[in-house]
């Protein structure tokens, strides 16, 4: 079961919530056991939280025209490549290779938040995400994420809001 708490103040945070806590965002964040057998990391937390699937994004890392670039989608649906490419004036868009997005990030796979980056990137959040008060995206570690708004998230990551996702 997902423990839940407040947090205004964190030691040994990931980075993702210490920039949170820099910002002086409001935020909380969700811990649960990770299943490592679990087909996937996006609907796992969103079994483990109780949380509706269209409020979790994952962080996927995209090579949109030679550049890294965020995507954030809901773990209920996929990333349209294509989308993504026009949302940030590109043209082709493909998945980045999994070693050069978790060295980017600074984070592993299944645990890349869009927040607290090694290297800031371009990103764009689903347009969904403005459906709801609140959504849930990595906190930067399996098995634990950051709940906060949409418009939070989008002007700590400078992100782009466009209709990404496909399903």
């Amino acid at each position: 079961m997902a423990k839940k708490q407040k947090k205004k103040q964190q030691s040994g945070g990931t980075p993702a919530t210490v920039a949170l806590t820099a910002a002086g965002v409001e935020f909380t964040v969700h811990a649960y056991e990770h299943d490592p057998s679990h087909p996937s990391y996006g609907e796992e937390a969103a079994e483990a939280m109780g949380v509706s699937p269209d409020r979790v994004f994952k962080t996927l890392v995209a090579d949109v025209d030679g550049a890294l670039t965020v995507a954030v989608v809901p773990v209920a649906g996929s990333l349209d490549l294509k989308a993504l490419a026009s949302a940030v004036g590109g043209k082709r868009a493909a998945m980045a290779d999994p070693v050069l997005a978790e060295r980017t990030a600074g984070y592993v796979r299944g645990g890349i938040s869009p927040l607290g980056q090694r290297k800031r990137l371009p990103t764009v959040v689903d347009a969904s995400a403005t459906d709801h008060a609140t959504i849930c995206v990595s906190a930067g570690r399996r098995g634990m994420e950051v709940e906060l708004s949409p418009a939070d998230l989008a002007a700590l990551t400078a992100a782009v809001l466009s209709p990404i996702a496909r399903g």
